[in-house]
């Protein structure tokens, strides 16, 4: 088989698409077809920095990691990255190119960029066995379906069967189903192949009768009924919404091995970016990672971390409102730890200098750390390895500021002083070795009788959970059915489902 594809599509956003195509993709490779991932467009501040320096999503980095291949900017070519509730930050082949509004964007610049979206999907197709794709939010937005370029556009350009995902848990699962086929024009329906039901609990043969009256109504079937997983840890897309304050990041079932656990909070700043960093430290038997918006909930933890953002300058003087700011410098002052990455670390410095990201001009900091701030109109966009706390240290870089440190102890790009650190650098918490180091550097400064496992290996937990993704789609989804499917596309003389598109 060769360039066989197949657009996991989603009733809703947050319906499962991503781990659902990295289900898909791991399930295949481990039947020995070479696979790779594809999204079109995707809007993310989560995003990850490939082997030649491009930015995609991490969502379609992990999807990579699931088909045990290198990513590379054909499988994500263009990433928004959101400024504002208005604009976000276009990034086309793992490069920024401009700013633009939502309506700029769908009045036009969409568009254009459906040509080299679709190149890349074929270059893909080209070399791979097979490319499975993920749609964004749901094929049924009607009102912008004339610009589409990672839904039902795509699908209908190169032909791709459609599996849509639909969310059991939240409820209505049947009408989305069936909704989301109907505002489909006859084109788009012909390449519905079916569904695939996702977080169930209970007893399936309850909801077998339901399936039927749905390929009744809809003349397509079901694929499968996946089972609600606990615990993935799965990169997401999307920040998380400010009503899920107080989100406590998943992480193994682990007894501690010390006496005591770490507890690490972690600012929810507006426009966070990267809050995967932290699930590394989740991952960690020991330690219990909360995401927090109010002073007091930093008092009692034993390490504060103020993650990357989007916008550094706003995450100031949110932090300074929430009087966040306050109890920052109180736990430096105090010698208790606090870490700043990325945007959080330009925070954590004595000034800013912005005619970039929110053009504030000249901006003090919280002054917890001698760094100057300033932001370059070119990205910094690399794979820095190094060294830190005796450990050897690989991460990534996504930032326009630009950091001169004047003092304190040289950590990674950035420094230390006393229990307070900053660098640039994302996922430095993945490497094993450095990890432990430093949670045994912030149990010291906490008084905490806290011991890192000496065994916790995060690379091979993340192999652990892809796996798991994989089995899912194994032992609850019809693979046989999926696999003709991808090769040979949606079958023929799927019916019509009234009104369509309108």
């Amino acid at each position: 088989m060769r360039g066989g594809g197949l657009l996991v599509a989603g009733t809703t956003s947050d319906a499962g698409k991503s781990v659902v195509t990295a289900g898909i993709c791991r399930w295949l490779v481990r039947k020995g077809l070479k696979v790779a991932p594809f999204k079109g467009q995707n809007m993310s501040l989560n995003s990850f920095v490939t082997r030649e320096g491009a930015e995609i999503g991490r969502a379609q980095a992990m999807q990579a990691q699931a088909a045990r291949v290198e990513p590379t900017a054909l499988m994500n070519p263009v990433l928004l990255k959101p400024g504002s509730d208005r604009s976000s930050q276009v990034v086309l082949m793992g490069k920024p190119v401009g700013e633009l509004s939502a309506r700029g964007y769908h009045g036009g610049r969409q568009k254009e960029l459906f040509k080299p979206v679709l190149a890349c999907l074929e270059e893909l197709r080209s070399t791979y066995d097979a490319v499975i794709c993920e749609g964004a939010g749901s094929p049924a937005e009607i009102n912008l379906r004339r610009t589409d370029i990672v839904n039902m556009g795509i699908a209908r350009a190169a032909r791709l069967p459609v599996v849509v995902v639909g969310d059991i848990d939240r409820g209505g699962v049947f009408a989305q189903f069936f909704g989301t086929t109907a505002l489909l024009g006859p084109e788009d329906q012909s390449l519905v192949a079916g569904y695939l039901v996702n977080k169930f609990r209970g007893d399936v043969t309850l909801l077998e009768p339901g399936l039927d009256m749905l390929h009744g109504l809809t003349g397509r079937r079901t694929f499968g009924v996946l089972p609600y997983a606990h615990g993935l840890g799965i990169d997401e897309e999307d920040g998380l919404r400010v009503s899920l304050r107080g989100t406590v990041r998943e992480s193994v079932v682990a007894p501690p091995v010390g006496a005591d656990v770490l507890r690490v909070a972690v600012c929810a700043v507006p426009l966070m970016s990267n809050f995967t960093d932290v699930d590394a430290l989740a991952a960690e038997p020991g330690v219990v990672v909360r995401f927090v918006d109010r002073p007091e909930e930093l008092v009692d933890a034993d390490l504060v971390v103020v993650p990357g953002t989007r916008g550094t300058v706003k995450a100031l003087a949110w932090l300074r409102e929430r009087g966040l700011a306050g109890e920052l410098a109180r736990r430096a002052a105090a010698g208790r730890p606090v870490l700043g990455i990325c945007g959080g670390f330009q925070v954590l410095g004595e000034h800013i200098e912005d005619e970039v990201e929110s053009r504030a001009g000249a901006v003090d900091g919280l002054g917890l750390l001698p760094v100057r701030v300033r932001f370059a109109r070119e990205k910094t966009l690399a794979r820095p390895v190094g060294e830190a706390l005796g450990e050897r240290v690989e991460g990534y870089e996504i930032h326009h500021g630009v950091a001169s440190v004047d003092g304190g102890e040289a950590f990674l790009d950035g420094c230390r002083v006393g229990s307070v650190w900053g660098t640039h650098w994302h996922g430095s918490l993945e490497s094993d070795g450095f990890r432990r180091a430093f949670l045994r550097e912030v149990a010291a400064a906490s008084g905490r009788r806290f011991v890192p496992a000496p065994d916790t290996s995060f690379g091979a937990l993340r192999e652990e959970q892809l796996d798991r993704l994989g089995d899912l789609i194994e032992e609850h989804a019809d693979t046989d059915a999926l696999l003709r499917l991808i090769e040979e596309g949606a079958p023929a003389g799927l019916p019509f489902v009234p009104p369509g598109a309108p």
